[in-house]
C-alpha cells in the first residue's frame, strides 16, 4: 500500500513516466468501476427488459448529471485546493477543506435528492417525456433516488484519499462494488426478473457499497487529511467550488445537452432512436472514462508541483498525458470503425435489434470523430483547474460540453432532415479544441508558477 509520504514524494519528485501511469493505472480502473453500473444495467435492460426500458433510464440521466455536477465541483474543486495546500506543507488547511467538503456534501445531497422526489413529474415533463413513459422511468428512478446520497459522498472521498496518497483503497472499493453490481444485476434481472426495479436495487446498493470501505481510511496512521466538525470559514467551500465550475460544467451541460439530444431524436425518429443513440454512448463511455482519468491523473500531480512552483514537472507530466491521449484516441477510433456492429448487439436483445443495431451503427459513422478532439479539451480543461484558472478551465469546459454542441445540434437539425444532424458532436469538439489550445498556451506551465 501506497504511504501519503511516497504519494507526496512521488508526485513532486519521482520518475516522470512511472509515476504517471502508477497512479493513472489505478484512476483509470476507478473511474471505471465508478461507471460500470450504466455498462452493466445497459447489457442486462437492453437484453432482459427492453429498447423502450433502456430508452427511460437514458431519459433520467440529466437528473442524474445534474446532481452530480454539483459533487464534481465540490469534490474536484475542494482536492485540488487541498493538494496546493500539501504542495505548500500546509496540513491543517488540506484537512480543514477536507472536513468543510464532506459536511457540506452530506447537508446538499440530502436537500437536493428530497427536491428531486417532490417534483418527479414536473421533472419527467421537462425532460420531454411522454407520459406514457412516466411509470416507467418512475420504477426505476425512486428507487435509485435515496441511493444518491451514498454516492456523492464516496464522490468526494474518491477525490480526497487518492490525493492523499491511498489511490489503492480507494480503487479496491469502487471495484468491489462494480462486482457486486454485476452479481445483483444478474440475479434481479436475469434470474429473478425484476426488471428495472432490479436494475436500480443492483445499482443503488453497489454504489453505495464503496462508502464503508473508504472509511478505513479514518484508521490509516500516516494520513494528512483529518476530519474535524468544529470548522471556521465555509466561505472557503464555495471558494474551492469554483475551481471545480468546469467539472460541473462538464456534467450538467452533458445532461443539457442529452436533453437536447434526446428530444430531437424522439421527434425525428422515436423511442428507438434514443434507444439507440444510449447504446452508441455505451460503446463509447470507456473512452471517455479513460480520458477523465488522464485528466484526474494531471489534477493531482500538477496541483501538487504547482504549488511547489515546479513549471518543468508540470510540462512534463503534460507531455505524457498528451502522448497517452494520442496512442488511446488512435485505439478507439480503429475500433469504432472496425468492430462497432459486434459490440452494439450486446446491448440488444434478437426481437430488437434489425432496426436498434442497424441505426445505432449508423450514428458511429457519424460522430467517431469526437476521439480526435475529446481527450485533448478534457485534459487541458482539467490542467486549467489544477492551475487555479477556474474561468479560463469553465470556458472550455462550457464550450466543449454545452454552448457549442447545443449551437451546432440547432444548426444541423434545421439544416438536415434526417438522423445526420449528429455530425454537429464531432464538429462543436473541433472547435473547442481550438479554443483550449489557445488557451493552453496562454498559460503555459512556465508562466503560470510566475503568477
Amino acid at each position: 500500500m501506497t504511504s501519503a509520504s511516497d504519494q507526496d514524494s512521488q508526485a513532486l519528485h519521482g520518475a516522470i513516466v512511472p509515476t504517471f501511469f502508477k497512479y493513472l493505472g489505478l484512476d483509470v480502473l476507478g473511474l471505471i468501476a465508478m461507471t460500470s453500473a450504466m455498462l452493466v444495467d445497459g447489457l442486462f435492460i437492453g437484453n432482459y427488459v427492453g429498447v423502450e426500458a433502456l430508452a427511460a433510464v437514458n431519459l433520467i440521466i440529466p437528473i442524474s448529471t445534474l446532481l452530480f455536477g454539483v459533487g464534481m465541483m465540490l469534490s474536484i474543486g475542494g482536492s485540488v485546493r487541498a493538494g496546493k495546500y500539501l504542495g505548500e506543507e500546509d496540513k491543517p488547511a488540506a484537512s480543514a477543506i477536507f472536513s468543510k467538503t464532506l459536511m457540506f456534501m452530506a447537508l446538499y445531497g440530502a436537500v437536493a435528492i428530497s427536491l428531486a422526489l417532490t417534483f418527479e413529474e414536473a421533472l419527467f415533463t421537462g425532460l420531454g417525456a411522454s407520459r406514457e413513459l412516466f411509470p416507467v422511468m418512475s420504477e426505476y428512478y425512486r428507487i435509485i433516488m435515496p441511493f444518491l446520497l451514498a454516492q456523492l459522498i464516496v464522490l468526494a472521498l474518491y477525490y480526497f484519499i487518492r490525493l492523499d496518497g491511498y489511490p489503492n483503497l480507494v480503487a479496491t472499493a469502487l471495484t468491489i462494488g462494480a462486482l457486486v453490481n454485476i452479481l445483483l444485476d444478474y440475479l434481479f434481472i436475469g434470474r429473478f426478473g425484476w426488471g428495472l426495479t432490479g436494475a436500480a436495487f443492483a445499482t443503488g446498493i453497489s454504489q453505495a457499497l464503496p462508502l464503508p470501505v473508504m472509511m478505513i481510511y479514518w484508521r490509516k496512521p500516516g494520513r494528512r487529511l483529518r476530519f474535524g466538525f468544529r470548522q471556521r470559514n465555509w466561505k472557503e467551500v464555495f471558494q474551492a467550488a469554483y475551481n471545480g465550475v468546469s467539472e460541473f460544467i462538464n456534467e450538467v451541460a452533458g445532461g443539457i445537452v442529452v436533453l437536447i439530444l434526446n428530444w430531437m431524436l424522439l421527434q425525428r425518429i422515436g423511442v428507438h432512436g434514443v434507444a439507440a443513440m444510449t447504446v452508441v454512448n455505451y460503446t463509447m463511455l470507456l473512452g471517455y472514462m479513460m480520458f477523465f482519468a488522464i485528466s484526474d491523473t494531471i489534477q493531482v500531480m500538477i496541483s501538487q508541483n504547482f504549488g511547489a512552483r515546479n513549471a518543468v514537472r508540470m510540462t512534463a507530466f503534460l507531455k505524457t498525458a498528451a502522448g497517452t491521449i494520442a496512442m488511446l484516441s488512435a485505439i478507439f477510433i480503429t475500433v469504432l470503425l472496425t468492430v462497432s456492429e459486434p459490440i452494439i448487439r450486446l446491448f440488444v436483445d434478437e426481437q430488437d435489434s434489425a432496426a436498434t443495431v442497424a441505426m445505432a451503427t449508423e450514428f458511429v459513422t457519424y460522430i467517431w470523430p469526437l476521439f480526435l478532439f475529446a481527450g485533448v479539451n478534457i485534459l487541458l480543461s482539467g490542467y486549467l483547474t489544477a492551475i487555479h484558472r477556474p474561468l479560463q478551465s469553465g470556458t472550455v469546459a462550457l464550450c466543449h460540453s454545452l454552448i457549442l454542441p447545443a449551437a451546432f445540434l440547432a444548426l444541423a437539425y434545421w439544416l438536415l432532415a434526417d438522423q445526420r444532424f449528429v455530425v454537429a458532436l464531432p464538429a462543436a469538439e473541433a472547435a473547442t479544441c481550438i479554443l483550449a489550445v489557445a488557451l493552453f498556451l496562454w498559460h503555459l506551465p512556465a508562466k503560470a508558477v510566475r503568477t
